[in-house]
């Protein structure tokens, strides 16, 4: 986990990359509950970062072809 910076503050691959390592982390096991509760809570943030960045993208790329449409249809 990162202990510095909040999730928002992550680019896409950061979280990604820390979300990777939290799973691995939970999956493992053998960790106190309190430890693989924050891990979870943790998790779910950094995959609701994930999800802002890549709708994000989506709305970008979207913009860009509808762009392109009317350059074509125009």
């Amino acid at each position: 986990m990162s202990p510095t910076g909040t999730e928002t503050e992550l680019g896409y691959e950061a979280a990604r990359d820390e979300l990777v390592e939290v799973v691995r982390k939970l999956e493992a096991g053998g960790l106190p509950l309190e430890d693989s509760i924050a891990l979870w809570e943790r998790g779910e943030a950094l995959a609701k970062t994930c999800e802002r960045h890549l709708d994000g993208a989506k709305e970008r790329i979207d913009a860009a072809l509808a762009v392109v449409e009317e350059d074509v249809d125009g």
